[in-house]
């Protein structure tokens, strides 16, 4: 089966919450061949995939934090004295001062958002911290034409290793809602997770897993650690004759970008097609407005002309050819120098109107006329690389390369460097520009020397080595999840494969029915100990059984804690398969399994948050001199355990406090019910004073008994339960129409 990394990570998780066996799709994970396999297991794996379902709406909340933004001033440094809050662009992210807390609760209480001498620690306002660090963060870190834009009125993510958009994918923890009030666009609910995996651990449930790429040495040793996988290098099928020439390093973005389009037009005039590299949207449009002003023709690819992205490829490597790329990986395609005539060549084959003659001499004339053209730019040197920045990892610069002197082809390739890029600027500024000062570089010249090239994958190495520690650090955190994810995936599977659930039914009831007698009557404990009335009080409320403990601790005197136990569990047993005793047992067991998938789902989606929560501020126990991985796993596997205890006490509740009823008993409810509601209808609403509560039509007085009696509201209809399948609201209607019941029978309203 062929598919992509996301639908089959996505289908993975859509089979394990479907309801129905034949709602699964997937085979079992046996052999996977991953193409592309640095980007897929090592580029994306920093970010879970995740299945969300809506949450609270709180959009206006989000626009009215987004005004009170622009109020913030950023800190230009660390140690300055002044600003509300500093961008740490190393580890990305935002952090406010105290000044900038003081600041924040000062505007949201003009706003009327947070009360008068309240403060933002207060537990109440946890969500306004979160809303106003989405919003920070929104603002100071992530940039339009850069790392999202905007179309339709919908912001979408650009993916920052292959420059395409990842329509569909939002970011979570609330800052795509905050990015979508910056740019006013139409804000969306926040969202629930209702299932996730990272891909790491999605890959490793195959049992045997390989993959190919050209860039994977770099990689080797996270290949080795994280997935047991070797890397295995394989020589080239002709020897590659690309000049890799030494990298230009400028003090200023303009001097850069000046020299970048003196290079194009210098290669495009003596025909070399030019194939130039930028790692953003917005910096691909600046330098084609810069080609635009000299009135040079090129071409733009970039997530904005995502449609036009095969027809740009193929003529990339026409004489003279400028194609601007963003993050240009493989994009499924070589670069065939003199341009590529396959297209034409098919559309002249599809044409009926010709004659086979008339086909092959065309076919045969474009041959040649590309055979020239390629001659013509092998002559010039072959398909020529510029690079408008480095990129973090080194391997996406070597995917830039390779797209040149392919298949024993000629050609070059070079990097245009600033102390403005923030690579140099995160990593490698001061000791770069401190040679530059040293050397006197007049402004518009370069620096041009081995030494530079190697600082700067120097910076690039200690990226790679950040971005790793991250990827391990999340793989850490997730193998717990992991775990535990294939104990409820596990159980899942089990139920829906099973017809006859009721012996598991009954294992549950006895162990929560033992659990329940423990609390009130602990092992090993004497009588005086014993909360007999409690127990009693506690299994009537909560699962209806009726169980006389106080009566059979006076009628025996050996009786322990183990026979009450015993008894218990004997009597709900009883009193259970006598009230599914009339109903046919093909419902119980559909029923049965349907309580124990919905219980299991909600409180798995709740665990999943809690998990979210407790990572959020695990870190901090670290201050308690205590390891924020092995509290995290301690405290994981706690609330796993009390999550399997809510799960069964829920499930037997469900079922031990439903009442069957026949069709006759419903419908008398039902019309009951429907001479309630006429009554209501006749109900007036008014402010009366309390003497004419308690007069009659006659006024005379009345008791207070009588104005009780009058007032009581009517007896609350028991709820029934269905004997018969529930029709789901995408299943065909039953009624024979051919529509779905949603759109049939079951349409609201």
């Amino acid at each position: 089966t062929y598919g992509t990394n996301n639908e089959f990570g996505f289908d993975y998780l859509r089979d394990n919450m479907a309801t129905q066996v034949g709602e699964r799709f997937q085979r079992g994970l046996n052999f996977a061949i991953v193409d592309e396999v640095d980007s897929i297991l090592i580029d994306e794996a920093r970010t879970p995939l995740i299945i969300s379902g809506q949450a609270e709406d709180s959009a206006e909340l989000y626009r009215q934090i987004n005004l009170l933004i622009p109020e913030l001033k950023p800190q230009a440094d660390e140690k300055a004295e002044v600003g509300d809050y500093w961008v740490d662009l190393k580890q990305h992210s935002v952090t406010l001062s105290e000044a900038g807390h003081e600041r924040a609760e000062e505007l949201m209480t003009r706003a009327g958002l947070l009360p008068e001498g309240a403060s933002l620690y207060d537990p109440a306002n946890i969500m306004l911290m979160h809303h106003l660090y989405a919003g920070v963060r929104a603002h100071s870190l992530y940039h339009r034409d850069q790392h999202y834009v905007v179309q339709n009125d919908e912001v979408v993510i650009v993916d920052e290793f292959t420059g395409r958009m990842m329509a569909g994918r939002r970011w979570s923890e609330g800052l795509h809602q905050a990015v979508e009030a910056k740019e006013g666009v139409s804000i969306k609910n926040e969202s629930q997770t209702l299932a996730s995996i990272t891909f790491q651990n999605y890959f490793r449930l195959y049992r045997k897993l390989s993959g190919m790429t050209g860039t994977a040495d770099t990689e080797a040793f996270e290949f080795s650690s994280i997935y047991s996988l070797e890397t295995v290098l394989i020589p080239t099928h002709r020897a590659m004759v690309r000049k890799d020439l030494n990298d230009q390093v400028f003090i200023t973005a303009k001097e850069k970008y000046q020299a970048i389009i003196n290079d194009v037009k210098e290669r495009s005039a003596k025909g070399q097609p030019v194939l130039l590299g930028t790692t953003s949207v917005e910096n691909s449009e600046l330098l084609s407005s810069m080609l635009e002003r000299d009135k040079l023709e090129h071409n733009v690819l970039n997530a904005k002309q995502h449609a036009r992205e095969a027809e740009i490829v193929t003529q990339a490597g026409r004489p003279g050819m400028v194609t601007i790329a963003t993050n240009m990986a493989g994009r499924g395609t070589d670069i065939v120098l003199g341009g590529n005539p396959d297209p034409e060549i098919q559309r002249i084959k599809g044409d009926e109107a010709l004659a086979q003659a008339e086909r092959e001499a065309r076919i045969a004339q474009l041959q040649e006329e590309w055979q020239k053209l390629h001659d013509q730019v092998v002559g010039a040197g072959g398909l020529h690389i510029i690079g408008s920045e480095r990129h973090e990892s080194r391997r996406i610069d070597n995917q830039l390369r390779g797209r040149s002197a392919r298949q024993g082809d000629p050609g070059s390739s070079r990097f245009f460097l600033s102390f403005e890029d923030p690579l140099l600027k995160i990593f490698a500024g001061e000791r770069l520009q401190s040679i530059m000062r040293s050397l006197k570089i007049p402004e518009g010249e370069a620096i041009e020397a081995r030494m530079v090239t190697r600082s700067i994958e120097n910076a690039q190495r200690k990226v790679e080595a950040r971005n790793f520690d991250i990827r391990k650090q999340l793989l850490e955190y997730d193998d717990v999840a992991s775990d535990q994810r294939k104990v409820i995936y596990a159980q899942r599977n089990e139920l829906l494969e099973s017809e006859d659930i009721s012996q598991t039914i009954r294992s549950i009831r006895s162990d929560v029915m033992g659990t329940t007698v423990q609390e009130f009557v602990p092992a090993n404990s004497v009588e005086e100990q014993w909360d007999l009335d409690g127990l009693e009080k506690k299994l009537e409320g909560d699962f209806f059984v009726t169980a006389p403990v106080a009566e059979w601790a006076r009628a025996d005197e050996k009786l322990d804690a183990e026979t009450i136990a015993e008894r218990v569990i004997e009597l709900a047993s009883k009193g259970y398969d006598e009230k599914f005793a009339a109903v046919e047992p093909e419902v119980v067991h559909h029923y049965e399994r349907a309580v124990m998938l919905q219980s299991i789902d909600q409180h798995w989606r709740e665990h999943l948050a809690a998990l979210d929560y407790l990572r959020q501020g695990i870190h901090l126990r670290g201050y308690a001199q205590k390891q924020p991985k092995q509290e995290y796993k301690r405290e994981a596997f706690e609330l796993f355990g009390s999550m399997l205890d809510s799960i069964k006490r829920e499930v037997t509740r469900h079922l031990m406090a439903v009442q069957i009823r026949s069709q006759e008993q419903v419908q008398e409810a039902e019309r009951r019910a429907e001479e309630a509601a006429r009554a209501v209808k006749n109900v007036q609403y008014q402010h009366a004073d309390y003497q004419g509560a308690l007069a009659d039509e006659s006024g005379e007085p009345r008791s207070a008994d009588d104005v009780v009696a009058a007032a009581a509201p009517p007896a609350l209809v028991e709820p029934f339960v269905r004997s018969t399948t529930k029709v789901g609201r995408n299943d065909p209607c039953p009624c024979g129409s051919g529509k779905k019941y949603k759109q049939c029978h079951g349409r609201l309203g």
